[in-house]
C-alpha cells in the first residue's frame, strides 16, 4: 500500500514579492496558471492511484491558516470520489522531522505500519510524469525491504544551491547512502559531479511508516515522544472526518528539526535511487525565470513586456505592461502592491528583504493586497484616513463570520449576484446594483446564496480600519 504525503509549510523567502507569509511558493501560479501545490497533488494522485498501489488516499501536513486554500486547490484537479484528501494541521512550523514524524504516525494507525510513505515537497516542479512513476517504483521496492529511501537527482550541472548525497555500492533498484553533504563550494560542486558518484538531494523520501518510526525513536527520542504526545490529544479530541488539528499546547514542544539531521543522516539504513528525472526546488527566481522562453537576446516575460535594446532581462507581471530600455542582467518582478528588482546573480538574497521588512513590521512580507479567505478572497482598492476600498468576492455558498466593528462602518454596494446580510437585528437580500449599509457596532454577517460567486465592494469609514477590529460571534469556518 502507497500513501502519498505532502509537506506543504515552506514560506520562500527567496520568491518575495510573489510568496509571502500569507500566500506562500506552494501557491505560486507559474505561466499555465496551476499552483506548485496543485502540480504535487496531481503527481501524487498519478501514484497513489496505480492499480498496484491499492490506495486512494493523499495525506498533507500544512499549517492551519493554510487548509481552506489547500482544499480550493485540490478541488481544481477534479478528482473527485476517485482520491480521498486527508489533512494534518499545525498550529505552526516546525521543520519536516514532525511533519514526517506525525504523518507516519497517522499512516501506521489507519494502514498499518508497512504501508508505505511516498513523502513529497509541496514546492518542487517534476514535468516527466514517467520518470518520476519509474523513480517510485524502484524506491517502492527497497522500501518494502525495510529501506530508508531518498531520491538522488542525477546533476546536470555543478551547483552550489543543493546538498548533495554520497551513493556507494548498489542495492537493488538503488544504492547505499554513503553520506549526505552540505551545499558545496564551487570548486567542491564542480568535484562532486565529475566522479558520478554524488546526487542532488532532492528532500524526497519513500519508506514504511514502522520504519520511520523505528528509526526515529531510535535516532531523534525527543522527536519520537514528542509525537506520542501529539497524537495522544488529537485522539483525546476525537478527530472526525479529513481533518486533524495538532493541539498547540502539545505541538510546541516538538523539536524543529530537519528528517535529515533527525535520521537520514544518521542511520545506516539509508538508500538513494538515482533519478533522471527533471527536478527543480523553485529555491530563487532564478529557477522561476528559466521556465520561460527566451527570445534571441536571452531576455524572458511572464506576462505583457517590452524590451528595447535589453539583454538577459526577466520580467514577471501579469497585472500591467513593463518596458525595459537598455538594461542587461536583470530580474523584474511586478506585483500591484511591491516591486522586485535584483541581479540574476544576486537572486539568492531576496530573502533579506523578507527580513528586512519584518524587522519593520512591514505589511508586504505577510500579505498581498489580494487576501484569501475560506469563503473567497478581498482585494483593497485603495485606502487613505478614516477609509478604505475592498473588492470582496464570496464563492457561492460561502458565509464571513457573525460579526462586529468597534471603530468602523460599512457600506456594501453589490456588483454581481445576489447577497444575503444580516444586519442587526434585520436579514435581507442585496441584488446587483443594490446596497445596504452596516453602522459600527451592529452585528451582521454577509452570505453567497447563489450558484455564481458573488461580487461586491466595501466602503469602510472610521477611525480605526484595521483587519484586527472584528469580534466574531459565530463561523462555520470555526474561527469564532
Amino acid at each position: 500500500m502507497l500513501i502519498p504525503v505532502i509537506l506543504s509549510g515552506g514560506a520562500g523567502t527567496r520568491l518575495w514579492p510573489v510568496s509571502r507569509e500569507g500566500y506562500p511558493k506552494p501557491f505560486m501560479k507559474l505561466a499555465d496558471g496551476q499552483s506548485l501545490l496543485l502540480k504535487t497533488y496531481c503527481r501524487a494522485a498519478a501514484v497513489g492511484n496505480d492499480e498496484q498501489s491499492q490506495c486512494g488516499e493523499i495525506l498533507t501536513v500544512t499549517n492551519r491558516d493554510y487548509y481552506f486554500m489547500s482544499k480550493d486547490e485540490f478541488a481544481c484537479a477534479q478528482l473527485g470520489e476517485r482520491q480521498s484528501c486527508t489533512f494534518m494541521l499545525e498550529p505552526k512550523g516546525r521543520n519536516t522531522a514532525p511533519a514526517v514524524a506525525m504523518a507516519a504516525r497517522y499512516v501506521a494507525e489507519k494502514h498499518g505500519r508497512e504501508a508505505v510513505m511516498l513523502v513529497l515537497a509541496a514546492d518542487h516542479l517534476v514535468q516527466d510524469q514517467a520518470g518520476f512513476a519509474a523513480a517510485v517504483a524502484n524506491a517502492v521496492e527497497l522500501a518494502n525491504r525495510g529501506k530508508l529511501v531518498t531520491f538522488g537527482v542525477v546533476p546536470t550541472r555543478p551547483d552550489t544551491g543543493f546538498g548533495y548525497i554520497e551513493a556507494g555500492e548498489q542495492l537493488g533498484a538503488g544504492r547505499v547512502a554513503v553520506r549526505f553533504v552540505e551545499k558545496p563550494d564551487a570548486a567542491k560542486a564542480a568535484e562532486y559531479v565529475a566522479t558520478g558518484n554524488h546526487l542532488w538531494n532532492s528532500g524526497m523520501f519513500c519508506f514504511q511508516a514502522g520504519a520511520i518510526l523505528d528509526e526515529m525513536a531510535r535516532y531523534a527520542p525527543d522527536v519520537a515522544a514528542a509525537t506520542e504526545a501529539c497524537w495522544a490529544s488529537i485522539q483525546a479530541g476525537k478527530p472526525s472526518g479529513q481533518m486533524l488539528e495538532i493541539p498547540a499546547e502539545t505541538f510546541d514542544k516538538m523539536p524543529d528539526i530537519s528528517i535529515d539531521y533527525a535520521v537520514m543522516e544518521r542511520s545506516p539504513n539509508v538508500a538513494v535511487v538515482p533519478s533522471t528525472f527533471d527536478w527543480s526546488d523553485i529555491g530563487s527566481w532564478g529557477a522561476i525565470r528559466d521556465l520561460a522562453t527566451p527570445d534571441e537576446d536571452s531576455n524572458r516575460a511572464v506576462g505583457e513586456a517590452i524590451f528595447v535594446d535589453s539583454h538577459n532581462t526577466y520580467v514577471q507581471s501579469p497585472d500591467r505592461v513593463v518596458a525595459a530600455v537598455g538594461v542587461a542582467d536583470l530580474m523584474i518582478i511586478d506585483t500591484p502592491d511591491a516591486l522586485l528588482v535584483a541581479h540574476p546573480d544576486r537572486a539568492q538574497d531576496v530573502k533579506q528583504v523578507v527580513t528586512r521588512l519584518k524587522k519593520q513590521n512591514h505589511e508586504a512580507y505577510k500579505l498581498h493586497r489580494t487576501v484569501s479567505r475560506p469563503w473567497g478572497t478581498y482585494t483593497v482598492l485603495e485606502e487613505g484616513p478614516r477609509f478604505k476600498i475592498k473588492r470582496i468576492e464570496v464563492k457561492p455558498g460561502g458565509s464571513l463570520s457573525l460579526q462586529m466593528h468597534h471603530h468602523r462602518s460599512e457600506h456594501w454596494i453589490v456588483v454581481s449576484g445576489m447577497a444575503k446580510v444580516v444586519n442587526g437585528e434585520h436579514e435581507i437580500f442585496v441584488r446587483t446594483n443594490e446596497s445596504t449599509y452596516i453602522p459600527a457596532g451592529h452585528k451582521h454577517r454577509l452570505e453567497n446564496p447563489g450558484v455564481l460567486d458573488l461580487v461586491m465592494i466595501e466602503v469602510q469609514s472610521g477611525e480605526y480600519l484595521g483587519e484586527d477590529d472584528i469580534v466574531r460571534f459565530q463561523d462555520v469556518y470555526g474561527r469564532a
